[in-house]
């Protein structure tokens, strides 16, 4: 009896190469219908989120488009398999199949945990994977695991993906079986010259499909579909549809790549030359930053208080505050203050960033986020920035301190605050075993500490950073005195079931009457106090699931305190958070006194603020990187006018400052862009 011999290397042959490509434009068909149906169920699961005025036609023309869009990641993913595959086909044809099928089962895989994992991510952020992935990289990452287990049920959304991959590899594993087309070209009935035909019909037909998966759904450049040019209809939530997963996580990479090499931003020497004296009013007659950047305070305004207080509250959004949402019982704490004759309120405010450490970075540094992640560059360690507040404040006369509710790892937070001139940084750890989430402590257990450490008769300057309303969400705030059932009663119908939303809109309550409540014992505390109050941000949930741009982004500016009333800001200011320690400085400081900043006061001359992507007055906010600018009413109104050019100087003043001074210092040289 003969043994047999194991099956060698394969010769070259029309059907070796014929059964190798099949298999490549099975896989690429396969990848292709699985991202198509993933797009189709997204869009239909959460189609809540979809504007009013969205019709069925723009829906087929998001599925379409992203339909030619995928098939760059189809073909990306068949050829990460393919090509291993296709070398096996020849080289070591017994482990061809398995081979294919295990680099199969791990894109599948990874792309369930992705599809998967998109859902939370759209509710929360309102966007497909962006470059928050990277930001949270930076973040506190046991932190995020615990909050992806408690909030999101991580476990359970895992498990899903997994049963989802193993179904969509059965199913590819039965798709690659099907030979019904393995011999198409073979036939021993067909004509010789039929055959040949048919041969380079099919050569051809895989040269077409090749180009479209190269080009997204094109044959050439000029006509491709990408990430950049992929959202074509006229509503925000079906074009971050079209975009699959993998063009999504594309996207953040291509942008976060941009941010860490600073080359988002397009500016020479020149340009910054001449948009700094202009954000300056002074003539532009050096190569000094820092000569445009230094003002002199006009007077002081109110009695030099002495204690300066900056609350810098996690996710305070400013859309509850607004008239129409009035009967939602979750902010009466600043409400009533707003009403208080020792107390104005800026309503049309941006943060630094979309995240924390953006508005961290604003209040600390006086920079705007530009394509700088200045917590992690090496130039933020060495000394503090001219703009710095820190050190501005202990001119004024002011020991200078920073609260973090959470650990001071976090973002190098403590390491950070203290580089850019902080006397004293306080955080989670130095509090001892306090309730709290992994963000950290309650924003009551931090006010009670930051009280304690108050003294009326020592001038202080006090950054306060609380975490309470961050998810998990996971305060008992049955404990707390939420009265869950009024704002039940609140809501419309639509949105009274909804107990996820109730348990935001409970952290916002607990926020918002642990801060009132703060206030209210330090002005009995220290009456000759000013403190301001601002979100770090907003955009995280909202009542409606397709909100106006200034209810999703716009966070309260509120200034309480001695010698504050109804009229300290000027009736039409706006800004962000770069503009809040200009508006301190001008209200507290002595005619002449020298201070650095971008930004500007509230009180004297601010009427716009602007951040990483958006713009605002008193009347308007739009994108700050539309060309041209696209004002939108704040009311819904018709859309107000600008001062087009103006306001694009400001913007590209701000933006230009803030990325140049911090990374390559105050002298403008262009031979310091050569090696970037």
């Amino acid at each position: 009896m003969m043994l047999s011999m194991p099956a060698g290397p394969k010769r070259f042959s029309w059907k070796n190469l014929y059964t190798g490509i099949l298999e490549g434009l099975k896989v690429f068909a396969f990848y292709l219908a699985v991202l198509s149906l993933f797009r189709i169920f997204f869009i239909f699961w959460m189609s809540s989120y979809m504007g009013a005025g969205v019709g069925s036609h723009d829906i087929l023309k998001a599925i379409w488009r992203g339909t030619r869009l995928s098939m760059q990641t189809a073909g990306a993913l068949t050829f990460v398999s393919f090509v291993p595959g296709f070398v096996l086909h020849y080289v070591w044809p017994r482990w061809e199949r398995k081979c294919v099928l295990a680099l199969n089962g791990v894109l599948l895989l990874a792309l369930s945990i992705f599809y998967v994992a998109s859902f939370p991510f759209y509710r929360q952020f309102h966007a497909n994977f962006n470059q928050m992935l990277f930001t949270g990289a930076n973040d506190d990452l046991y932190a995020l695991f615990v909050t992806m287990v408690q909030q999101y049920d991580l476990p359970v959304r895992l498990a899903g993906a997994i049963v989802l991959a193993l179904g969509l590899l059965w199913l590819l594993r039965a798709f690659l079986k099907w030979d019904f087309l393995e011999n198409l070209f073979d036939s021993v009935h067909m004509p010789r010259l039929v055959r040949w035909l048919g041969r380079l019909a099919f050569l051809y037909f895989t040269y077409i499909v090749v180009l479209l998966g190269i080009f997204g759904g094109s044959l050439g450049w000029q006509t491709a579909v990408n990430w950049e040019n992929a959202g074509v209809t006229k509503d925000d939530f079906l074009n971050e549809a079209i975009l699959d997963n993998v063009q999504a996580i594309y996207r953040a990479y291509n942008l976060n790549e941009r941010m860490l090499a600073c080359n988002g931003l397009d500016f020479t020497t020149d340009d910054i030359r001449v948009l700094a004296a202009k954000l300056a009013n002074k003539p532009a007659d050096t190569d000094d930053l820092d000569v445009y950047l230094t003002k002199e305070a006009q007077g002081a305004q109110v009695e030099k208080p002495k204690q300066v207080i900056v609350i810098i509250s996690e996710s305070f959004a400013n859309w509850p505050l607004l008239d129409k949402y009035k009967d939602i019982p979750i902010s009466h704490g600043m409400r009533s203050l707003i009403a208080e004759d020792d107390t104005d309120y800026c309503p049309t405010f941006l943060p630094n960033g979309a995240s924390t450490v953006s508005a961290v970075t604003g209040v600390v540094t006086g920079f705007a986020d530009a394509n700088l992640y200045l917590t992690t560059m090496p130039e933020s360690f060495k000394e503090p920035y001219p703009t710095a507040s820190a050190p501005q404040m202990q001119k004024l006369g002011y020991d200078t301190n920073f609260w973090y509710a959470g650990p001071s790892t976090w973002e190098r937070i403590g390491a950070f605050t203290q580089a850019q001139g902080f006397e004293h940084f306080y955080s989670r750890g130095d509090f001892g075993d306090v309730p709290g989430s992994v963000w950290g402590c309650e924003d009551e257990v931090l006010y009670e500490k930051v009280l304690a450490g108050l003294d009326a008769d020592t001038p202080s300057f006090d950054v306060i950073l609380n975490a309470s309303n961050h998810s998990p969400y996971d305060l008992d705030l049955d404990a707390k005195g939420f009265d869950r059932e009024s704002v039940r009663e609140a809501l419309t119908e639509g949105h009274q079931q909804d107990e996820e939303l109730l348990k935001e809109l409970g952290h916002y309550w607990y926020a918002d009457r642990e801060l009132a409540k703060f206030v209210k014992e330090v002005k009995e505390k220290c009456p000759d106090s000013l403190i301001v109050i601002v979100g770090d941000h907003a955009d995280r949930y909202n009542i409606d699931k397709t909100p106006t741009t200034y209810e999703r982004y716009g966070i309260p500016f509120i200034i309480t305190g001695k010698g504050i009333h109804k009229g300290t800001l000027l009736k039409d200011s706006a800004g962000s958070q770069i503009d809040i320690m200009p508006t301190i400085y001008e209200l507290i400081a002595p005619r002449g006194f020298s201070y650095m900043s971008i930004g500007s006061s509230l009180t004297r001359t601010n009427r716009q603020g602007v951040n990483y992507g958006f713009f605002i007055t008193r009347q308007a906010i739009g994108k700050a990187d539309t060309v041209p600018l696209v004002p939108e009413s704040l009311d819904g109104g018709a859309a107000p006018e600008i001062d087009q050019q103006a306001m694009e100087d400001y913007i590209n003043g701000v933006r230009s400052v803030s990325w140049w001074r911090p990374k390559y210092g105050p002298m403008l040289d262009e031979t310091k862009l050569e090696n970037r």
